[in-house]
């Protein structure tokens, strides 16, 4: 399986995206403080940054990106919209949302580790579509461990979920109400850039 191995800080800054868009509160480089960057970059260079952004926030590979792309183009509405919620109902992504992993790299390890369920299956798959009305719950197996154990009790961290997902606090099951929408991405992306990108 192919894994973006590269370092969170450093890609960050290259992006122009804050850590806290990929769960890390306190990460930053000193490296290179002042850059080397041009005052001004080209249309593809912008186009081209757009993607790789969300790409590496979603932990995405471009064959993978490319396919959802393809997906949301043939869907109704605004291709750039269709392929950032489509991106979102990704299984990782939930997780990381509903507040059972730290970060989404963390949340494609468990998915992929067979700590979750949907609808009473255990999916193992980062990349499954979730639908309205899925349940995704934390598998019997897993709930004694000390990483779900946390999110129990009082000392509970508390995560403000999506108004299309809904956890009710201290379980560890949560429920896909709604489709996300364009409003629940919770990063700047210019996702217009990406369509003028792939169209050429």
């Amino acid at each position: 399986m192919a894994r973006n191995m590269q370092p969170i800080a450093k890609r960050c800054k290259a992006l122009n995206l804050s850590p806290a868009a990929m769960g890390y509160a306190k990460k930053t480089t000193n490296r290179n403080p002042k850059g080397q960057m041009r005052k001004k970059q080209s249309e593809y260079a912008m186009q081209l940054t757009e993607k790789q952004k969300v790409k590496f926030v979603y932990g995405i590979m471009e064959k993978q990106f490319h396919m959802y792309y393809e997906k949301a183009s043939r869907m109704q509405g605004k291709t750039g919209e269709n392929l950032l919620t489509l991106i979102e109902r990704r299984l990782d992504n939930v997780v990381y949302r509903m507040g059972f992993a730290m970060t989404r790299r963390e949340a494609r390890q468990l998915v992929t580790h067979g700590h979750f369920t949907v609808n009473g299956q255990r999916v193992d798959i980062p990349s499954f579509l979730v639908k309205v009305g899925d349940v995704i719950e934390v598998r019997e197996k897993s709930r004694s461990s000390v990483k779900f154990k946390r999110l129990l009790g009082e000392d509970a961290i508390v995560v403000n979920v999506p108004k299309w997902l809904e956890r009710a606090k201290n379980t560890l099951e949560g429920k896909v109400v709604a489709m996300p929408t364009r409003e629940d991405v919770d990063f700047p992306v210019e996702e217009h850039l990406i369509v003028e990108l792939y169209s050429k």
